[in-house]
C-alpha cells in the first residue's frame, strides 16, 4: 500500500467518524425500557419500548436512556455517542432496581448421560450468526497449554462451569481443582452438542444458561464518544482473547472512543475480558508477528491514526464490581491514556488456570499515559501479571491509594521509563513486584512480598510530558527509582536493586518482622497492624522537587495537569506530619489501635 492509498484511508476513518456524530442531533429527551414494553412504544414512562437496543437506535446526544427492573438478554451497540461531558448519552438503571443484562440464554431439555454429567443437542440456529461453542480462544500472546480452548460457557443458578480438556474426562470420577464442574461441547455443521457435569441436580429443575453473545455492551464502530453506564448488572460474555495488537472486545468496551464514564456496575462472567478501554481493528496487526518490534509498529500506526489525547480515552471507570473474568477484569491498549480507574472491586480473575498469556492481569494496560489507578480493591488475581499489570509507556500514570493481596503478584511494572508514581497503598500478596522497569517512584507503601528485577533489551517508546507524541525509543537499564517512606514488613528489603548502575533512591523506609492479617467484619475489611519497627529518622515530606527528574525520559514527577506532587495525605486521606512524616500508608493516628478498616473506605 502506498502511502498516499494509507493517508486515504485514514481520512476515510476519520471522515466516517464524524459523520456518525454529526448524525446525532442535540435535543436531549429520555427514553424508558421496561420487560412490558414494546419496541414499537415511545419510549415514554407510559409507553415503554422493551429493548435497551431499539432505545439506543433512537438516543441522541444529552438523551437518557432509563431501564426498569429485569432480565435483557440482549447485545447493546450503541450506534451514537454523545458530543461532550455535557452532551453525553447515558444508559442508566432505575433508581433502586435490579437491571440484568445477559449474554446468555435459558436452556433445558438436557438429559442423564451418566456419572452426573447431562446432555443436551441445539441446532446451531439457537445461536444465530456466532456460535461460542466453536469459537476457539487464541491470538497474540496467548498460550493455550497444550489444548483448545473456547469462548462458550454454560452457567449453573448464575455460576459458570469450566471447559474441560475433553469429553472422556467429564465421565472420570476425580478430585476437582476447587470446586469446579466442567462442560465439553462439539460442534458440527448443524448441531451444537453440549455435556455437562450437574453434580447431584437436575439441570431441568435449576436456572441453567449457556453463552449465546461475544459482548453484552460494546459498539460495532469506533468513535462512539461520551457514553455513560451506570448502575447495571451486566453477565455472561464470549468475549475473545484481547492482545494489545488486535481490536479488544471486552463483556463492556468502549471500541476506540473518548470520555466514557462506567460506574456502579457489577460486571462479571467473560471467558476473556470484563471491560475493555482499547485496541480498535486494523488488519496489519493480526498479520503481524507476537514480538516487541511489531506492537512499535501497531503504536507508529496508532499514531497515524490520530492516537492522541483529543481523539481518544480520557475514560473514568469507578465504583464498580469486576470479576469472574480468565484473562483481564480491566484491559486497554492506547485507548486508557489519561483514563481513571478508581473505587472498584475486581477479583477472581484467570481462576481456573486453564489458559495462560502475556496479558493476565485484574488491570492490564498498555500506554497508560497521564492514568491514575486509585482506592480499587484488587484480589485472587492468579496468572502473570496479577493484580495491575502496567506494560509500556506507563508515563506519568499514578498508583495511589489500593488494597491488593492474594494475588500471584501485586504489581508488574514492563518496560516502562517512567515517570511513575506508587504512593499509599496497601500490598499484601507474598509477591509484590516484578519490576522490569526504571523511574519509579516507591512513596509510603505498605509491603509485604517479594521483588524481583529483571532489565530488559526491548526499545520502547518516550512520550513528551502529558501526551502520546513520541520522542526515541530505549531500552529498559532498570534502576534510576526511588523508595520513600515505605514500611516493609515480614523481613523484606530492597537489596534486588543494589546491583544495577543507574541508582536507587532509599530514604526514611522502615524494614521490619512486622505482621499484618485481615479479618472480616460485617461492616468491611479490617487490617490488623503488629508493629514493632520504630519510625524512620531520615523521612521527609515527599513532594516533586524531592523525587527529581527521571533520568531516561528527562522529566520530573508531576500531576497530569503539571501540578507539583506533595504527597502529605495518607491512605484515607488523613493529614500528615509534614516534618516527620511516618513511613506506611497511614499517620500515626491511625495505627495506635492497630485495627483499621481498609475497605471500605470514605477518602476525607
Amino acid at each position: 500500500m502506498s502511502n498516499s492509498q494509507k493517508e486515504d484511508m485514514i481520512t476515510r476513518f476519520y471522515a466516517t467518524i464524524f459523520m456518525i456524530s454529526a448524525a446525532c442531533s442535540l435535543q436531549a429527551a429520555e427514553f424508558h425500557v421496561a420487560k412490558n414494553g414494546k419496541d414499537a412504544n415511545v419510549g415514554s414512562a407510559k409507553r415503554p419500548m422493551l429493548t435497551i437496543q431499539a432505545a439506543a437506535e433512537r438516543a441522541k446526544p444529552g438523551d437518557t436512556i432509563t431501564v426498569y427492573e429485569g432480565i435483557y438478554r440482549e447485545r447493546i451497540n450503541p450506534p451514537c455517542g454523545g458530543t461532550s461531558d455535557e452532551q453525553r448519552i447515558t444508559y442508566r438503571a432505575a433508581d433502586g432496581e435490579d437491571v440484568i443484562i445477559k449474554g446468555s440464554e435459558v436452556v433445558t431439555g438436557w438429559t442423564q448421560a451418566g456419572n452426573d454429567v447431562w446432555q443436551v443437542v441445539l441446532p446451531n440456529s439457537f445461536f444465530g450468526d456466532f456460535n461460542p461453542f466453536g469459537d476457539e480462544v487464541q491470538g497474540h500472546w496467548f498460550e493455550g497449554k497444550g489444548r483448545k480452548h473456547h469462548s462458550g460457557a454454560v452457567y449453573l443458578n448464575g455460576h459458570w462451569l469450566a471447559e474441560a480438556e475433553t469429553k472422556e474426562a467429564l465421565f472420570k470420577t476425580q478430585k476437582q481443582k476447587r470446586d469446579t464442574s466442567k462442560w465439553f461441547a462439539e460442534v458440527d455443521e448443524s448441531y451444537t452438542t453440549i455435556w455437562a457435569q450437574f453434580k447431584g441436580v437436575d439441570p431441568n429443575r435449576e436456572l441453567t444458561e449457556v453463552n449465546a453473545r461475544q459482548t453484552v455492551f460494546y459498539p460495532e464502530k469506533p468513535g462512539m464518544h461520551y457514553i455513560t453506564l451506570d448502575g447495571f448488572t451486566l453477565e455472561h460474555a464470549a468475549t475473545p482473547w484481547a492482545p494489545p495488537t488486535t481490536e479488544q472486545i471486552g463483556l463492556v468496551g468502549t471500541h476506540w472512543s473518548k470520555g466514557w464514564i462506567i460506574e456502579n456496575n457489577t460486571i462479571r462472567y467473560s471467558v476473556c475480558t470484563g471491560v475493555t478501554l482499547g485496541k480498535y481493528n486494523d488488519p496489519k496487526d493480526a498479520s503481524a508477528k507476537a514480538t516487541a518490534d511489531s506492537y512499535n509498529k501497531t503504536i507508529e500506526w496508532a499514531v497515524k491514526y490520530g492516537w492522541t489525547k483529543e481523539t481518544v480515552g480520557g475514560h473514568v471507570v469507578r465504583n464498580n464490581h469486576i470479576s469472574h473474568c480468565q484473562q483481564a477484569g480491566i484491559v486497554g491498549s492506547l485507548g486508557a491514556i489519561f483514563s481513571t480507574v478508581t473505587g472498584n472491586v475486581i477479583h477472581d480473575i484467570n481462576q481456573w488456570d486453564a489458559f495462560g498469556g502475556a496479558e493476565i492481569a485484574g488491570i492490564k494496560f498498555h500506554a497508560a499515559i497521564d492514568s491514575v489507578i486509585s482506592h480499587n480493591h484488587i484480589y485472587r488475581c492468579d496468572g502473570t501479571g496479577g493484580g495491575i499489570w502496567l506494560d509500556w509507556m506507563a508515563q506519568g500514570a499514578r498508583v495511589t491509594g489500593n488494597l491488593l493481596h492474594d494475588n500471584s503478584v501485586d504489581l508488574f511494572f514492563e518496560v516502562n521509563h517512567g515517570p511513575l508514581l506508587v504512593d499509599n497503598n496497601i500490598f499484601l500478596s507474598p509477591y509484590f513486584l516484578r519490576d522490569w522497569s526504571q523511574g519509579t517512584a516507591f512513596v509510603h507503601n505498605l509491603v509485604r512480598g517479594k521483588i524481583t528485577v529483571e532489565p530488559q533489551k526491548r526499545t520502547t517508546p518516550i512520550h513528551k510530558p502529558h501526551s502520546t507524541q513520541i520522542v526515541e525509543l530505549r531500552d529498559i537499564d532498570c534502576g534510576d527509582n526511588r523508595f520513600f517512606n515505605n514500611m516493609f514488613i515480614n523481613g523484606n528489603d530492597l537489596q534486588p536493586y543494589q546491583s544495577f548502575s543507574e541508582s536507587t533512591i532509599m530514604q526514611g523506609n522502615v524494614f521490619s518482622q512486622s505482621t499484618a492479617r485481615f479479618v472480616g467484619e460485617a461492616d468491611g475489611t479490617y487490617l490488623d497492624l503488629e508493629l514493632d519497627a520504630p519510625a524512620a529518622e531520615d523521612a521527609l515530606l515527599v513532594t516533586s522537587e524531592l523525587l527529581g527528574i527521571g533520568k531516561v525520559p528527562n522529566q520530573r514527577f508531576e500531576q497530569p495537569n503539571g501540578a507539583a506532587y506533595r504527597l502529605d495525605t495518607d491512605y484515607f486521606g488523613n493529614q500528615r506530619n509534614g516534618d516527620r512524616p511516618e513511613a506506611g500508608p497511614f499517620t500515626s493516628s491511625q495505627t495506635k489501635n492497630n485495627r483499621l478498616r481498609v475497605w471500605p473506605i470514605e477518602i476525607k
